[in-house]
């Protein structure tokens, strides 16, 4: 659809909140969106100047637009979600998970079965979860029988049945794992009693079931029943040590949702923590595909909304690491600056890094278990849309790296035939170049590299991909021509916004279709040398290899000088404090310390 041809519709469109549907010419969905202001947000797409591709691609391919006014932004974002959801529309955000999860249910019946279902049937049962994991649900079905006295056969206990005398106890009676409710040996009160206690220890709330335990401690001990004392401590203790399993911070902190995300290229991984009275109860990591440059506030708010749903949440606080807008109502939103909560929070995202770590480690090894045959393809499709003169079948990429301003380095990765050489990684220390200058840097990397695989006589890279804009492929151009090998490699420049490419001497950028398998594997490529030049950096750290003219002021050690990085993002900065701002963040001694030493000559 053109500007021309929408601005006849434009009058007619809806001023209402509500959901906006794209639909092309095949009529199929694809893309879903909100609006407090329908004809404002749909006219955005078509009145302004695009940055992104990836909406422009939207754009031109939008045949028809529909819409559903609602009463309220809340209702907007709830319908928006649904559609999504069911829809899976091209160029919306993608949860990438299908997965079917394991329920814990409690049978609508009666003397309740309780057991654990991948089904959910509208029966009038209740069921708890799902669970991400089986083995989860099973470790609690095992607390569960060891606490809770239940049936697990799947006799119908009609009360006409068990008055006719029509069953007789089994094994597990005499095994003392069920109290015989079939010979009318247990009332439908106390087994209700057991299925209360079951409830609680499935929410996370085991605190009622251990005074319960305490309670019947003490009745039997009174009692002299020493034996039936002993059982319900036994039963006391292990419930005790499930649950010391499960917390991980404060009892305070109620009924909360914690939610971390991170971001790599086209995929974000956001990670979820079910938190009832300091214990998690549920944890699930998902991957979102963006499609529309959607920003880290959209994609979480997108994500927090399916999986509250998944896991029938009904917590009504929410932790998160960013602001966002999220308009369910008695929903409270948060970001913690200290406490248990912001403990939890960290929790989260560790999770979040881990699982994103483990992906890539998976992906590099596997391939994305992609083919020789495929692998080779992709290359064609590469060489052909780079038109290149050879198979790119050796692929080199750079990129200079620096730590808050300080301690440049460089890094970069090898590929072959389409998967990574590891053994052929480099690291670089910038040795020639002064203070941050990313573009004299990448010449000295760029230099440094290719000397050596003249020097050795080794087979130069067919492709090589600067990660960086127009200034660093030009220096690392000088190098090549400094080397004398003009046009033996190709050099492209891959600007880190708008994922164009450049080449030397082209005033136009190149921008590959956003879902093409050639700019995948270029975001691959380009996500591994980061991945490579951030662990350089954080090794380096953590093993004091970096140190800075702080640290050589006396009374100023390491951790000292990195609390103050971390503050001021660099030495240039710290000086520009005064001595009052230093004291707020190290102290009135070392406040002082260093005010005089970065300060004496004046």
């Amino acid at each position: 659809m053109t500007s021309a041809q929408f601005s006849i519709i434009a009058p007619t469109i809806p001023t209402s909140p509500g959901i906006y549907k794209y639909f092309d010419i095949s009529n199929q969905l694809i893309y879903v969106g909100k609006a407090k202001h329908l004809r404002k947000r749909v006219s955005s797409y078509f009145t302004k100047h695009l940055q992104s591709y990836k909406t422009v691609e939207l754009v031109n391919r939008i045949h028809k637009i529909e819409f559903t006014i609602v009463n309220s932004e809340q209702d907007a974002f709830l319908l928006e979600n649904s559609l999504i959801k069911e829809y899976q529309p091209l160029f919306n955000i993608n949860l990438k998970d299908d997965k079917s999860y394991p329920f814990i249910v409690v049978k609508n019946e009666p003397f309740p079965r309780v057991f654990f279902t991948r089904k959910k049937i509208n029966d009038g049962s209740e069921y708890f979860g799902p669970y991400t994991s089986l083995g989860k649900v099973r470790d609690l079905l095992d607390v569960i029988k060891q606490n809770v006295p239940l049936r697990t056969c799947k006799l119908n206990l009609s009360k006409k049945n068990i008055e006719s005398g029509k069953f007789k106890v089994c094994l597990e009676y005499h095994l003392g794992n069920c109290k015989g409710p079939c010979e009318g040996l247990q009332t439908p009160d106390d087994y209700q009693e057991g299925i209360m206690q079951l409830k609680h220890i499935l929410k996370g709330n085991v605190a009622p079931v251990l005074q319960h335990y305490k309670t019947q401690i003490k009745d039997h001990a009174t009692n002299l029943e020493f034996e039936k004392a002993a059982l319900f401590q036994s039963k006391f203790a292990q419930l005790q040590e499930y649950q010391a399993k499960s917390a991980v911070v404060g009892m305070r902190t109620g009924t909360i949702d914690v939610f971390a995300i991170i971001e790599e290229g086209d995929q974000a991984y956001v990670n979820y923590l079910a938190v009832n009275n300091g214990s998690i109860i549920q944890t699930k990591t998902i991957i979102l595909l963006k499609k529309l440059e959607e920003t880290p506030a959209e994609i979480l708010r997108f994500a927090i909304a399916q999986l509250r749903e998944t896991f029938s949440s009904e917590a009504h606080e929410i932790i998160v690491p960013i602001p966002i807008e999220y308009p369910e109502e008695n929903i409270t939103v948060t970001i913690p600056k200290a406490g248990p909560k912001k403990l939890l929070l960290e929790l989260s995202q560790k999770n979040a890094d881990y699982f994103a770590g483990e992906l890539h480690a998976r992906k590099l090894l596997k391939l994305e278990d992609k083919t020789s045959q495929e692998k080779e393809r992709i290359l064609k499709q590469l060489q052909q849309d780079l038109h290149l003169k050879e198979l790119p079948a050796h692929i080199e990429c750079f990129d200079n790296s620096n730590f808050q301003g300080s301690y440049p380095v460089a890094a970069m990765v090898c590929f072959i035939n389409g998967e990574p050489s590891k053994k052929d990684y480099r690291h670089y220390n910038i040795k020639t170049v002064a203070g941050i200058n990313d573009f004299a840097s990448m010449s000295e990397v760029v230099l440094r590299r290719y000397s050596r695989l003249l020097k050795e006589e080794k087979s130069l890279p067919q492709l090589v991909i600067i990660d960086g804009g127009k200034g660093q492929l030009s220096a690392a151009l000088d190098s090549i021509e400094e080397l004398g090998i003009t046009g033996q490699i190709t050099l492209v420049g891959l600007a880190k916004n708008k994922e164009e490419l450049f080449f030397a001497g082209d005033s136009n950028s190149l921008q590959l279709p956003w879902d093409s398998e050639s700019l995948k594997l270029i975001r691959r490529i380009r996500d591994e040398v980061h991945r490579f030049g951030i662990s350089f950096h954080r090794d380096k750290r953590s093993k004091g290899t970096f140190k800075n003219e702080l640290e050589d002021i006396k009374g100023i050690g390491k951790s000292t000088a990195d609390t103050l990085l971390k503050a001021f993002r660099s030495v240039a900065k710290v000086k520009e404090q005064t001595q009052e701002q230093l004291s707020a963040i190290v102290g009135e001694a070392k406040a002082v310390l260093l005010f005089k030493a970065l300060h004496k000559e004046v």
